[in-house]
C-alpha cells in the first residue's frame, strides 16, 4: 500500500494558519496595531475602506525594520520576541507567535514599507497570497506602513461568510477601541472611507475614555486604585445610575492586554450587588498589572483569554476593591434599605428623651357581662350588627361562601360579567372562540401591531411627528454620531426631527407621536444597537429593523394591567394584522385550546 501522509505546501499551511489568526477584517486590524505598539510607536494611524474588505492600512512612527528583518517578518514562526520556551511566561509585548504577517500575507495582497531612523532609504515589499513579488529601496518616513488589500481574495468561501459592512465595521471599531484604551500614552487616529472616526491625542486614562465614549462619560466615572502583592488594580467603574442593558462597555486589561474573563466579570458584578436593577450591567474600565510569570497568555490564538495562577485571590481582591471605591465616593449604599422607615426617630425629636409608654387598664372590665352592664362602664354602645354572630351571615351550610370568594378575586366581577376578554397574571389576554379558548401574549401581540403600523408609516405614508416644546440635546460617541448621520433620513421617515447633528451630540426637535420625551434616549440607543448588530446593507432591511426595534421598545410589557377596552383593542387589532400569529421576532403571539382538549383534562 502506498504512503498517504505528505507534507502540506507552505501556501496551504499558511492558509490553514490564517483561519486561526484571521477570522475577519477586525483580526487583521488587531494584529497590525499590536505590531505597531511593539515597535515603540508614539503615533499610529488606521485607514480602512469598505469595512476592511478592500483596504486595511496601519501607519506608525516606530523604530522600523531593516531590509533583512522586513523580509523575514513574513516567514512563519519568525519573531523577535522570544528565544526559548521559558520566554512564553515572561512576555512584555503583544505579538510573539510569529504567525500574524505570514497568515495575513497568505490570504491578501500585502505591501510593507519600513525604514529605521539611521537609514537613508527604506524597503518596500509586495506579497500576494504567500508569493513574494518584489522588494526594493524606497524613500519613506521612519517607521512602518502595512497595507492589506483584497482580504480573502483567494478564499472566496471565507469572504462570503463575512457579514455586512455595518457589522464588520463595528468589529473593527471594537478592536480599535480596545487597543486605544490600553495605551493612552500613544496617539491614535482612525479613518473609514475617508471619514475621520477618531483622532485621539496622548493623555491620561480618564481623558482617553472620555475621548472615545464622549464627554458626558466624565461625570459617570468612579476611580478605582489598589496595590497589593498579588496585583495592582486601577481604572474606573461608572455610577450605578448609568448602568446599561448591554455589556458592550465592559473592559478588562491585564498587563495592557485586553482580555475576556467571565469569572472576573462576576467579581465586578457582585460588587454592584443591590445597586443595579435586574437586567442592567455596570460599565467598567479596569487595568490589572500582575507578574508576567503568574499568567499564561498562550492558550488561545487571538490571545484574548488568559490563565491566572491564583484566580480566586484575584477575584476577592477585585470585588473588595470595587466595593470599597463605590463606598468611598458615596456611590454604595450607606443605609439599610431593608429596615422599617416608620421606626426611625423624627429629626425634631433627635437628642430628646422620650417618655415611657403608659398603658391604661380597666380592672373592672368583664367581657361576659350583659350589654346593659357594659354600657354603664363604657361611654358607647355597640350596634347589634357588630355582634360576633353576624360574622357568619351569608355563609352556606359548609361555612364558606364560594361565590363571594370568587367575586372578591375580581375574576368574575360585575365589570367583566359581560366582557369577551379577561387578563390573566397581567401577561395573557384570554378570550373565548367557537372552538374553545384563545390565549394571547399581550406583549408579543402588541409588538406585532406596532411593527406593522411603523412599517406602513415608513414605507407607505409619511409618519406623524410631534414638536418638542424645548429641543432635547443627546450625547453620543463618534461612532454612533456617524451612524446617526447615515440613517438620518430613515429616522426622519419614522417621525424624528433633528435641528443639528454635531461631532458628539444631536439636537432633537420632534419625535413620533406614539412615544413620550423620556423614551427618546433609550429608544435611539436601542435602535443604534440593533442596527450595528443586525442590519444588512439594504435600505428596506434597515427600515424593517427600525420598525422591529421601535415595536420592541414601545410595546406594553408583561406586568402591565389592562382595562377591558385596552384588552379588546389589542385582540381586534392583532387579528387585523397581515401576520397575526407571530411577533416581529418569530415568537407565537397566541395559542388556542379547543373544547376536546379541555374535556380530556376532566375525563382523565
Amino acid at each position: 500500500m502506498p504512503d498517504i501522509i505528505q507534507l502540506l505546501p507552505d501556501h496551504v499551511a499558511n492558509q490553514i494558519a490564517a483561519g486561526e489568526v484571521v477570522q475577519r477584517p477586525a483580526s487583521v486590524v488587531k494584529e497590525l496595531l499590536e505590531n505597531a505598539i511593539d515597535a515603540d510607536a508614539t503615533a499610529i494611524k488606521l485607514i480602512v475602506r469598505e469595512a476592511g474588505k478592500t483596504l486595511i492600512q496601519v501607519i506608525d512612527n516606530g523604530k522600523g525594520m531593516s531590509q533583512t528583518d522586513a523580509r523575514l517578518s513574513f516567514e512563519r514562526h519568525a519573531t523577535s520576541k522570544i528565544r526559548k520556551a521559558e520566554d512564553l511566561f515572561n512576555l512584555h509585548t503583544k505579538g510573539f507567535r510569529g504567525e500574524a504577517l505570514a497568515s495575513i500575507a497568505a490570504i491578501a495582497h500585502v505591501e510593507l514599507k519600513t525604514k529605521q531612523e539611521d537609514q537613508q532609504l527604506g524597503s518596500c515589499l509586495k506579497i500576494e497570497g504567500s508569493t513574494f513579488i518584489s522588494q526594493e529601496n524606497v524613500s519613506t518616513p521612519t517607521g512602518t506602513s502595512v497595507a492589506v488589500k483584497n482580504l480573502f481574495y483567494n478564499i472566496p468561501a471565507r469572504r462570503n461568510f463575512l457579514k455586512s459592512n455595518t457589522i464588520e465595521t463595528r468589529h473593527i471599531v471594537n478592536e480599535f477601541q480596545r487597543v486605544a484604551l490600553a495605551h493612552p500614552n500613544i496617539a491614535f487616529s482612525f479613518y473609514h472611507n475617508e471619514n475621520e472616526i477618531y483622532n485621539l491625542s496622548i493623555g491620561n486614562l480618564r481623558q482617553r475614555i472620555v475621548a472615545i465614549l464622549g464627554k458626558k462619560t466624565n461625570e459617570k466615572l468612579v476611580p478605582i486604585h489598589e496595590i497589593t502583592d498579588v496585583v495592582e488594580i486601577k481604572g474606573f467603574v461608572t455610577k450605578p445610575e448609568y448602568a446599561k442593558k448591554k455589556r458592550d462597555e465592559q473592559f478588562f486589561f491585564v498587563n495592557d492586554r485586553f482580555i475576556k474573563n467571565s469569572y472576573l466579570n462576576h467579581a465586578v458584578s457582585s460588587a454592584f450587588e443591590n445597586l443595579l436593577s435586574g437586567g442592567y450591567y455596570p460599565t467598567y474600565f479596569l487595568y490589572l498589572t500582575v507578574p508576567t510569570n503568574s499568567i499564561d497568555i498562550n492558550i488561545h490564538p487571538t490571545k484574548t483569554e488568559i490563565k491566572f495562577d491564583d484566580e480566586k485571590t484575584l477575584y476577592a481582591i477585585l470585588r473588595s476593591t470595587v466595593k470599597h471605591s463605590l463606598g468611598q465616593y458615596n456611590v454604595g449604599p450607606i443605609l439599610d434599605f431593608d429596615r422599617d422607615a416608620t421606626l426611625d426617630t423624627p429629626y425634631h425629636l433627635k437628642g430628646t428623651n422620650s417618655p415611657n409608654p403608659r398603658v391604661s387598664v380597666n380592672p373592672d372590665f368583664n367581657p361576659f357581662k350583659s350589654e346593659e352592664q357594659k354600657s354603664i362602664q363604657f361611654p358607647y354602645r355597640r350596634e347589634k350588627n357588630m355582634e360576633w354572630e353576624s360574622l357568619y351571615n351569608g355563609l352556606d351550610s359548609t361555612g364558606i361562601d364560594f361565590k363571594s370568594e370568587i367575586a372578591d378575586s375580581g375574576l368574575f366581577s360585575d365589570e367583566k360579567a359581560n366582557s369577551k376578554t379577561y387578563q390573566v397574571h397581567k401577561k395573557y389576554i384570554v378570550s373565548s372562540i367557537k372552538s374553545g379558548i384563545v390565549y394571547i401574549n399581550q406583549q408579543l401581540a402588541h409588538q406585532r401591531i406596532l411593527y406593522e403600523e411603523f412599517l406602513e408609516n415608513i414605507t407607505v405614508r409619511d409618519a406623524m411627528s410631534q414638536q418638542l416644546l424645548f429641543p432635547l440635546e443627546l450625547s453620543f460617541n463618534k461612532v454612533d454620531i456617524n451612524l446617526i448621520k447615515e440613517i438620518k433620513g430613515d429616522l426622519e421617515s419614522i417621525g424624528f426631527l433633528f435641528e443639528e447633528i454635531l461631532h458628539d451630540n444631536i439636537v432633537v426637535t420632534g419625535m413620533p407621536v406614539n412615544i413620550v420625551e423620556s423614551q427618546i434616549t433609550p429608544i435611539i440607543e436601542q435602535l443604534l444597537e440593533d442596527i450595528k448588530n443586525d442590519i444588512p446593507d439594504t435600505s428596506f432591511s434597515q427600515l424593517d429593523i427600525m420598525a422591529k426595534s421601535l415595536s420592541k421598545s414601545l410595546a406594553i410589557k408583561t406586568g402591565t394591567k389592562l382595562d377591558l377596552k385596552e384588552q379588546e383593542d389589542i385582540v381586534n387589532k392583532l387579528f387585523l394584522c397581515k401576520q397575526p400569529d407571530s411577533s416581529p421576532f418569530g415568537k407565537r403571539t397566541f395559542i388556542t385550546v379547543n373544547i376536546d382538549e379541555i374535556d380530556k383534562k376532566f375525563n382523565n
